[in-house]
């Protein structure tokens, strides 16, 4: 269930009249706005508002001929037939904001500190109609404080913002005595504010200011003008009291499905996780004794390499190691020359026919990308970074590209292909993800490369085992650097990893794909 579609669609169906029943007997919303622009006139007389805050104020009304007009404080009637988005009930009236706001001024330019008389609300305070007080700024300047203090049930209008966020509005509650900062606009209205507020939260109102905003760099902007020529829609206030009751029910309702929707996804990742663990200690499927072990394959590759660095293929690492079982029943390790216990490293015991090795030795090689930084193209070669493999899974579809000459200079010295691990070293930090395509691409100095040696060990296994929590907690432990930590290298290519039989590390992996693709389906049928 998508709530958040499901959100709007109650506030378009709010909006339209569609919520709730209409009462016959209500007073009508055109009796409303004449007793607000009443009162707005008044407040002129009285020096509480300024001539200028009802010059744009309009009535909008259906003429003989079932259109719509507009008429001006000058006395001009305009017919605006082609502005109106949807009918609307018997008894509700279009308006503008201009004509139920009894003004609409901007927020201090007053720069604030972190402590302070009052709170500054900034565009970051406003949070899906609400208010959120986890990151407030202040003042203590009591001209401002006196201009621009907020009242209960106020609505702000974040005008400046990116293209996504701008023209947000949340209410203001009164929680915390609060003034406001220039990127905001107060609204103070004659309608029941929890009522504006949805108007203000709904798809129609973003279409709107998705058409009048005006974009600048980074930035878009939604002046008071602008935001004043707003259409809104006007039931009865009884008829908004009663919105508001129905829409607060059905919100609770939709809380609770995305809280058991919250959890379900909490218990879903929590049980990958526990299929991860018991399949890298050889516990998610039973043991063949037929298999071969492992011991037999891990010997297969020893002799392999020295084959390949006999043919000078490969450089003889200085550092191999071969890890045994003693007679005392402890875990040794030797490399070159040199044999040390390693208990302390091995983190849990394994089934009869798998055995400890460090992922160098299955592996090779296992380098990074570039540590230029490339100079990007439009088109050209694919460039992968860890941003593409934060899923899992590579994106294909979002990559940059690099010129020819750098692809030239990187792809002499690494050709990434099919079936290849690419490691998250930074960032997203213990992400991997297989190569699923062969075509020529290069990676960037946030990716390790990590290329099985043979058919003695499968990839997908590996995959899997590198997502357990085992050798992610191992990852982290092993960060380093100052600002954004580092996987190096070297830890990586001294993983400790469990290897069953090759055709053990199948089956795992089979079923490991096979129980993750059930709980996804879970979690998307739920969606």
């Amino acid at each position: 269930m998508d709530t958040k579609a499901l959100r709007q669609k109650i506030l378009d169906l709010a909006i339209r009249g569609k919520l709730v029943p209409q009462n016959p007997d209500d007073e009508p919303a055109s009796v409303l706005l004449e007793r607000i622009r009443a009162e707005k006139q008044q407040m002129v007389k009285d020096g509480k508002l300024k001539p200028k805050d009802i010059k744009d104020d309009t009535i909008i009304f259906k003429g003989d001929d079932n259109l719509h007009y507009e008429k001006f404080p000058d006395g001009t009637v305009k017919c605006i037939e082609d502005e109106i988005p949807f009918e609307l009930p018997d008894g509700w009236e279009w308006t503008r904001i201009f004509s139920i706001s009894f003004n609409l001024p901007y927020g201090t330019a007053k720069k604030s500190d972190s402590k302070g008389k009052v709170a500054v609300l900034r565009m970051g305070n406003l949070q899906n109609g609400e208010i959120d007080y986890t990151d407030l700024v202040y003042s203590s300047d009591d001209e401002d404080i006196k201009q621009y203090e907020l009242l209960e049930n106020d609505l702000l209008f974040n005008r400046t913002n990116s293209a996504e966020w701008v023209g947000k509005t949340a209410i203001y509650r009164g929680d915390v005595k609060a003034i406001y900062a220039g990127y905001l606009i107060r609204l103070r209205t004659g309608l029941n504010a929890e009522y504006l507020n949805a108007v203000m939260n709904s798809q129609y109102e973003r279409d709107y200011c998705n058409t009048v905003k005006t974009d600048g760099v980074n930035q878009s902007n939604i002046n008071a003008q602008k935001l004043g020529a707003f259409l809104i829609p006007v039931p009865s206030l009884s008829e908004q009291y009663r919105i508001v009751y129905k829409y607060n029910n059905l919100l609770s309702f939709i809380d609770t499905i995305e809280s058991d929707k919250s959890e379900l996804q909490t218990t879903i990742q929590l049980t990958k996780s526990k299929i991860l663990d018991l399949a890298i200690r050889g516990q998610l499927i039973p043991q063949a004794p037929n298999d071969e072990p492992s011991s037999v394959l891990l010997e297969r590759i020893r002799a392999e390499k020295e084959e390949l660095i006999k043919q000078g293929k490969i450089k003889r690492d200085k550092k191999e190691s071969f890890i045994f079982k003693g007679d005392d029943n402890s875990y040794y390790e030797t490399i070159g020359s040199k044999t040390i216990n390693i208990d302390d490293e091995i983190p849990f015991d394994l089934p009869d026919g798998w055995e400890w090795c460090r992922l160098q030795t299955v592996c090779y090689p296992i380098t990074d990308g570039t540590h230029k930084t490339p100079t990007y193209t439009d088109t050209g070669y694919t460039f992968l970074s860890a941003k593409n493999i934060a899923t899992g899974k590579i994106n294909w579809d979002n990559v940059m590209y690099i010129p020819k000459s750098l692809h030239d200079e990187l792809y002499s010295r690494i050709a990434p292909q099919i079936n290849d691990i690419l490691l998250a070293k930074n960032g997203t930090t213990g992400v991997a993800a297989i190569v699923d395509r062969d075509c020529e691409f290069d990676i960037y100095v946030t990716l390790a490369l990590l290329r099985v040696i043979n058919e003695d060990i499968s990839p997908l296994y590996l995959l899997k085992i590198i997502a357990s929590p085992t050798i992610q907690d191992y990852f982290n432990s092993s960060l380093k650097g100052i600002g954004v930590p580092n996987l190096h290298l070297e830890h990586i290519r001294t993983t400790l990893i469990p290897i069953p039989p090759i055709k053990e590390q199948k089956r795992i992996a089979d079923k490991v794909s096979q129980l993750f693709s059930l709980l996804d389906s879970i979690a998307e049928n739920v969606n």
